[in-house]
């Protein structure tokens, strides 16, 4: 995907779960004690023979898209909830992301997952020709969003030259990038930058590596999570997001999302899948 002549790579996205539409349908007749007006013998029957399998693979609600579309009382679909995975989204993105606060959300840690990239750093020191090797390591290692070859080699290059000055004054920068077992790989593979960096990524990893390290990540470093919404809260993020006023990378994320979003729950926050017909 192209943006301002820029080359960039989409998230992959993964529904995880679904909670489904029967829990909010049982919310709304608790409320008005209708039971009985539902198309769903579960539903008419919930209070008495309780057949949560049922109920859980209810598909439709008449009730639910009256309330949604009607009278626009949307705090009953909130008891519906859906888990997504994303993957290779951008930091960027993250900051956007996370000002949606009613959701769950968990996010790859750089802190803790960084060591392969310092690694290929701390290995590259062995190399004739140091930034070549480093970034080949971090083309495989596949970290950032951009798929430019012009403007990942500034990314790159730009990381490289932040951890060199810290190499140059931090005279304990070793100690703080690799774990304390691993401090013998740097005699047995001297001069040999490979061997090195596959005997550092096969060994301990240091504890909160990232620590000493995290001024060098951008935004368009990738990030990996998993976040859970109720639908009321997902309306708002797809009437925000997937929006041409929202910032590309952020509606590119929220469009992926939507790829994966089940028809039933669409149709009851988005007018675009209001009137769709389920398969």
């Amino acid at each position: 995907m192209q943006m301002y002549h820029i080359d960039y790579k989409l998230p992959k996205v993964t529904l995880l779960q679904e909670s489904g539409l029967g829990v909010a349908e049982i919310a709304a007749r608790t409320c008005y004690d209708s039971f009985e007006n539902s198309e769903h013998d579960s539903i008419k029957n919930a209070m008495s023979d309780m057949n949560l399998a049922e109920i859980n693979a209810i598909e439709d609600s008449e009730l639910l898209r009256n309330l949604a579309w009607v009278h626009h009382h949307h705090s009953i679909i909130e008891h519906s909830t859906l888990s997504y995975l994303i993957q290779g989204t951008s930091r960027g993105v993250l900051q956007e992301h996370a000002r949606h606060r009613l959701q769950a959300i968990s996010v790859r840690s750089t802190r803790y997952t960084m060591s392969s990239l310092i690694n290929a750093f701390v290995a590259s020191l062995q190399d004739s020709n140091p930034y070549e090797f480093f970034k080949q390591k971090i083309l495989e290692l596949d970290i950032f969003v951009i798929a430019d070859e012009d403007y990942l080699d500034i990314e790159i290059k730009a990381i490289f030259d932040k951890l060199s000055l810290q190499y140059k004054k931090d005279n304990e920068f070793i100690s703080n990038a690799i774990a304390k077992s691993s401090l013998e790989y740097l005699q047995t593979y001297k001069n040999s930058p490979q061997e090195l960096y596959q005997a550092l990524q096969n060994g301990k990893k240091k504890r909160n590596v990232g620590d000493g390290f995290k001024h060098i990540v951008t935004d368009n470093w990738k990030v990996d999570m998993v976040v859970t919404f109720n639908i009321r809260s997902l309306k708002n993020y797809f009437d925000l997001r997937d929006s041409g006023a929202a910032w590309f990378q952020i509606r590119w994320l929220a469009q992926e999302m939507k790829k994966v979003t089940p028809a039933k729950y669409l149709r009851l926050i988005d007018k675009k899948y209001k009137n769709e017909e389920l398969d």
